[in-house]
């Protein structure tokens, strides 16, 4: 009986150890999901804080003192090119020329007679070059009158959009008074600033014979519907800031952007062939970028990465992996520095393609 009581005791004892051992089986079976890094041509897009101009904003100031007579447009109104504006009381610079005019006649006259005297050798010739003088002098100052009297009708240099006036019929003004401004917006002028690492992004990415086209954000958080062209980039950095002005051009042919506006311009750099791995594949130490390579012995070993730009969802590698490479996906908590594991590898195409990727 003692025997049998020992012989049943046994058999469980090692019914235990087995189911023991079946677990243990059953957790070295579990598998972590694996991928590989993927070459592919793609894109991001950067957002800049932008001031929006005229390709043509001037001052219209008056050119001569007096009263203002008279106002032949309303502000914001669209005028063409050499039309009225504005008048000032023209009287004395009237007068002037009529004076002017009249000196030029008597001089004309009086050269006249003494080219004849002079034909007929009763004057010398030095008496008729001081009448021929005389009357270019008169005709000079009867010219810088008819200026004068010009400059009492302010025209506009160019089609645009009167803006707010500075004076009203009946001031007084002064030579230089500012009058209004007049703006050209048949095409804008966006600047924007870009830091230095991106402006060089852009000088090593884009082709020096190709201009980058960009997109404008409005302040009502809609798009505009013209595309611009980055045409500009100044010469030198703001030592302070570690930016450099960029100056992009867009059509504008319904009028709708403004002189003064903001906006944020949405710049895309092309990245062809880069390197890509979901972010999720990644952890940070102390603000640098790690991930799980899996060696030739399945076991993992951490490395750093470095990160070339950012996407949704995905991350751009700029160094650290190659395309042969298993990085871990999922199970990062879950593993430990140098530990063994079994895994399914996922191709990177088929786990990008359940992720949000924006490539050309």
């Amino acid at each position: 009986m003692k025997k049998l009581s020992m012989l049943v005791s046994l058999c469980a004892l090692m019914s235990l150890i087995g189911c023991k051992e079946q677990k243990e089986e059953k957790k070295e079976e579990v598998k972590f999901l694996v991928t590989n890094p993927v070459l592919k041509d793609t894109a991001i897009t950067k957002e800049y804080v932008c001031n929006i101009s005229s390709i043509r904003h001037i001052e219209l100031r008056a050119l001569e003192k007096g009263y203002l007579q008279q106002i032949y447009v309303g502000e914001g109104q669209s005028v063409k090119k050499g039309q009225l504006l504005f008048k000032i009381m023209p009287n004395i610079y009237q007068a002037e020329l009529g004076k002017s005019k009249a000196e030029a006649n008597f001089a004309e006259i009086e050269y006249q007679n003494t080219k004849k005297l002079s034909d007929a050798n009763v004057v010398s010739k030095n008496e008729l070059a001081m009448a021929k003088a005389k009357l270019d002098k008169a005709k000079a100052e009867m010219s810088l009158n008819q200026v004068h009297l010009d400059f009492t009708e302010i025209r506009a240099p160019f089609d645009g959009i009167i803006d707010r006036f500075h004076v009203r019929v009946g001031s007084l003004v002064d030579e230089g008074d500012l009058l209004t401004e007049l703006s050209d917006n048949s095409s804008m002028w966006v600047y924007y600033n870009v830091p230095e690492a991106e402006y060089l992004d852009y000088a090593t990415k884009v082709h020096k014979d190709t201009k980058m086209k960009v997109n404008l954000l409005m302040a009502n958080n809609e798009i505009f519907d013209q595309s611009g062209v980055v045409e500009t980039i100044e010469a030198n950095f703001n030592n302070e800031t570690g930016n450099i002005p960029f100056r992009a051009t867009f059509p504008n042919p319904k009028r709708l952007l403004r002189h003064g506006e903001t906006g944020t311009i949405e710049m895309r750099l092309p990245y062809k062939n880069a390197m890509i791995i979901p972010q999720k594949a990644t952890f940070e130490v102390l603000e640098k970028k790690y991930v799980y390579v899996i060696d030739k012995n399945n076991e993992i070993k951490s490395r750093e990465i470095t990160i070339a730009a950012e996407l949704q969802h995905l991350f751009i590698i700029k160094d650290g992996l190659a395309t042969t490479d298993k990085i871990l996906l999922e199970g990062i908590r879950l593993v430990k520095e140098n530990e063994k594991i079994a895994y399914k590898l996922e191709k990177g195409d088929a786990v990008l393609s359940h992720l949000e990727l924006y490539a050309e």
